[in-house]
């Protein structure tokens, strides 16, 4: 009889087993998957590859989904294997080894053997694993949701309020410690620390953080003579421009150089035949609310690098491109026309000059610090915001462990700061 037991549980395990390594596998190739080569093979016609996409947009259901399926079939194995060992050895001595067996056979060949095939070939493996990843997520991402909003309950009566969109199962606060950790032991050199922060904190930003305010924006009156129009545009360091109409509100067009090139030689230079509205793109506007992530994914979707940000009454706040969302996660992207580090300039005394309008993240990664920015955009409204005021000229803050001097002020505009480097604190005896 109980020889009977252990056969029949037998396949049971094993079963059990290839479906957590086969989920296991499938959460590396969903992460590790090249976007960009899945979205085109989407546009090839691939069915499997626009499955992977459907499941990485909505990325948080998705590894909520993966992981409690995991825990459920691991949790599943280990009772069968239990009860089989427990059976055939009674007592602790059947429970001691059930576990010692499970723990090598769940981190050898459903952890590191799946996800070591699965990074090897990403994509490959991404496109295979579709399928059953689809079901998954239909059948446990219910019960994803479910767990997330127990677990929010449990914390209201500690006063632990977290709103539905915040995702208790996302894996990036552990992947960041991850990556934190590492970096304490030097393991991971900054450069790739800050890469990897800049790639998790994207969904946690909105454009408004990272675009070209408004009064920076270089624009073009689409009524200037046509001769005038061409020189401003090809003296601009900028290859798309806004083209506006009476007032820089109304945006028209906009201009690409090489449009606006391409029209003149057809035109065998003569500008009285070109017709500047036909040449101009349409403008592309979207809310200032919307997440670098979702940003990034249209800018992909719609082969454009060029949007104009509105507020909720339809006023224009700024501009983003492509380049502004890359440079969040690989840093300042220089060219030709480029300023290194424009705006910051360090001082042989350790202290740095910066310009009001320089991003806090641009500042923090010249110098390598870790100045807020939750509640400010620019240094100038980090010190607007601390000291809950318009500071002078020549008043000094210290905010952060950092000394903040008001060098220039424009009306109510800070223009230029001085920054000390970190300011030690004394330690007590």
């Amino acid at each position: 009889m109980i020889t009977a037991v252990l056969i029949g549980l037998a396949p049971a395990i094993i079963f059990l087993l290839f479906c957590s390594a086969m989920i296991s596998g499938t959460e590396t190739a969903m992460t590790a998957a090249s976007r960009s080569r899945m979205h085109k093979l989407e546009r090839d016609g691939d069915k499997a590859a626009g499955r992977v996409n459907r499941l990485i947009d909505d990325q948080e259901k998705m590894i909520g989904a993966i992981l409690l399926s995991n825990n459920a079939i691991n949790i599943g194995a280990s009772a069968l294997a239990t009860t089989v060992l427990t059976t055939a050895i009674p007592g602790p001595t059947g429970a001691l080894i059930a576990t010692v067996t499970m723990t090598a056979l769940v981190v050898i060949f459903a952890e590191i053997l799946p996800k070591t095939l699965a990074i090897a070939q990403p994509d490959q493996a991404a496109r295979i694993l579709s399928i059953p990843a689809t079901w998954i997520v239909r059948i446990f991402g219910p019960l994803a949701t479910g767990a997330q909003w127990i677990v929010r309950l449990t914390l209201r009566p500690f006063g632990i309020k977290l709103d539905m969109e915040t995702d208790v199962l996302a894996a990036h606060e552990e992947i960041r410690g991850a990556v934190e950790y590492h970096h304490s032991e030097g393991l991971v050199e900054n450069r790739d620390r800050l890469m990897l922060g800049g790639v998790l904190d994207l969904a946690e930003m909105d454009v408004g953080q990272v675009m070209v305010h408004r009064k920076s924006i270089a624009m073009v009156d689409v009524g200037l003579p046509v001769r005038e129009f061409v020189e401003a545009v090809l003296e601009s360091a900028h290859t798309r421009m806004p083209l506006y109409k009476d007032d820089p509100e109304n945006i028209v067009g906009v201009m690409h150089a090489k449009d606006l090139l391409r029209a003149l030689a057809q035109a065998d230079g003569d500008m009285d035949r070109l017709d500047i509205l036909a040449i101009a793109r349409e403008p592309w506007f979207i809310p200032d609310t919307t997440n670098l992530k979702d940003q990034l994914n249209a800018f992909l979707k719609r082969h454009t690098h060029f949007a104009l940000v509105v507020d909720e009454y339809g006023g224009l706040k700024g501009l983003i491109t492509l380049e502004d969302i890359l440079e969040e996660i690989v840093g300042e992207i220089e060219d030709e026309y480029d300023v290194a580090i424009p705006g910051v300039r360090p001082q042989p005394d350790g202290t740095v000059n910066v310009d009001g309008s320089v991003p806090i993240r641009d500042l923090n990664r010249a110098m390598d610090w870790d100045l807020p920015d939750e509640d400010a955009v620019t240094v100038a409204g980090l010190v607007i915001h601390e000291a809950q005021t318009i500071p002078r000229v020549g008043q000094t803050f210290i905010f952060h462990g950092h000394r903040f001097q008001i060098v220039r002020r424009e009306r109510n505009q800070i223009t230029a700061l001085r920054v000390s480097s970190p300011i030690e604190t004394p330690t007590e005896d």
